[in-house]
């Protein structure tokens, strides 16, 4: 069964995805990180390797964009898929998440119907461009 890490410093949103991925589509293996403080060191305790990252974009004291870098240079996330999840939606912000190396972006609010169908073609392989 896949395994998820949110990082996201908006307690609403962590609170949203957290139902719908535990409770609606009954994942166990969840963990949410409120900020983005010693994150590295946070994620290697977790007790599985997330298959799936879930990354806010603007929070502090690291970027949504920092920690990308960080997991795209580190072997154990090398099969991971890393989704921006961000309010920033607009047609170049979305283009500068494609080329960062983003393997997708979904909107913010979180869409409660669309978010799990959104992850299954995650867990597919397939690249969510879904901005809406």
């Amino acid at each position: 069964m896949p395994s998820f890490l949110y990082i996201e410093d908006d307690p609403l949103s962590r609170q949203v995805v957290h139902i719908i991925l535990t409770l609606k589509m009954g994942y166990q293996d969840v963990a949410i990180f409120e900020d983005s403080t010693d994150y590295a060191a946070r994620i290697a305790a977790l007790p599985f390797v997330p298959d799936v990252f879930f990354l806010d974009i603007h929070m502090r004291p690291h970027t949504g964009f920092e920690i990308l870098k960080h997991l795209r240079g580190d072997s154990r996330y090398v099969k991971a898929h890393v989704v921006a999840l961000t309010a920033s939606i607009m047609n170049e912000e979305v283009e500068t998440l494609r080329v960062a190396g983003f393997d997708g972006v979904i909107g913010k609010p979180v869409d409660v119907v669309k978010f799990p169908v959104l992850v299954q073609r995650i867990m597919k392989g397939e690249k969510v461009w879904n901005p809406v």
